[in-house]
């Protein structure tokens, strides 16, 4: 398994050294097209409308069309975008981990330390685990700002990436609006149901069934010869070996992050007084979306 990025969980002055792994792979199999005729292997090529002529990748550029203009994005426009480019996972909010929607969750990432004492990254799984809280973060991956949650799995920490909340459709089923009556007993039937079905989740007792009879279907027919001896390749993405810097002093950083907190609301006239409005609501129960909602539309211009 290799590390796809390196860099560092930050918040207030705490530094926590960490490499990326993508959590989770695809066990489907592989398919691609050939000529019924003689098993060739079909290629795309890419044709111009224009002058109907093939033309190669390098001379290809973007565009953005929305029905009445056509603009042309070169690789020279997105270079030029102020994309960020930082080695940091940055912190930007402590939730309670219930106001996370699993419908914003994206793809998942496992984080491991890479500081010769890894002191701080426990620390900070313990303090999320006793909170009962997750962070909100930013990182960078290929380019690409994404905001994502910072969790506890297990004994590692996780990255897993958000949707924005404008990604999320709303939706109004005339259905689920509908006054029909359910009664008492039909009620307690379905209980009755659910408790049949009640047992504790585990997830190694399932398979992807189509999978496995096609793997088996591809075994058989090299099995009996109908197989085509043709060269296999396979492609490998490159990573960084760079490490993080260590915490020298974690307990003076955790210190200097809090003091500077407080001197922060304390100092500025009006800011004590809407510190405090903003703790209680964060402390009052809320619907499970309203956290990430707010967090997300934030951070698209960034």
């Amino acid at each position: 398994m290799r590390a796809i990025w390196t860099g560092s969980i930050a918040f207030g002055l705490v530094n926590v050294p960490v490499k990326l792994y993508s959590a989770t792979e695809n066990h489907d199999v592989r398919m691609h097209q050939v000529h019924k005729k003689d098993g060739g292997r079909i290629r795309n090529q890419h044709h111009c409308e224009e002058c109907g002529k093939t033309v190669e990748y390098d001379d290809i550029d973007k565009a953005f069309d929305d029905g009445e203009h056509r603009v042309v994005l070169t690789s020279e426009d997105f270079e030029a975008l102020p994309a960020e480019d930082n080695d940091d996972i940055d912190v930007l909010q402590f939730v309670p981990s219930d106001e996370i929607d699993p419908i914003m969750l994206e793809k998942a990432y496992f984080l491991e330390p890479t500081s010769k004492t890894p002191k701080a990254y426990l620390l900070l799984r313990k303090t999320l685990e006793d909170t009962e809280r997750t962070a909100i973060v930013k990182l960078t991956l290929r380019t690409r700002t994404r905001l994502a949650v910072l969790r506890v799995c297990g004994k590692v920490l996780m990255i897993q990436t958000l949707r924005w909340a404008d990604e999320i459709r709303d939706v109004d089923f005339k259905g689920v609006n509908s006054k029909a009556k359910i009664s008492d007993k039909e009620l307690e039937m379905s209980e009755k149901l659910v408790e049949s079905y009640s047992e504790d989740f585990t997830p190694e007792e399932f398979s992807d069934d189509y999978q496995v009879e096609l793997r088996k279907l591809i075994d058989a027919k090299i099995e009996s010869g109908e197989s085509l001896d043709i060269e296999k390749t396979f492609d490998e993405e490159d990573s960084e070996e760079d490490t993080g810097g260590d915490v020298i002093d974690l307990m003076e950083a955790l210190r200097k992050s809090v003091d500077s907190s407080r001197s922060a609301k304390k100092g500025t006239p009006g800011k004590k007084s809407n510190a405090k409005k903003t703790s209680s609501k964060k402390s009052s129960a809320k619907p499970k979306k309203s956290t990430a909602k707010k967090s997300a539309p934030k951070k698209r211009t960034g």
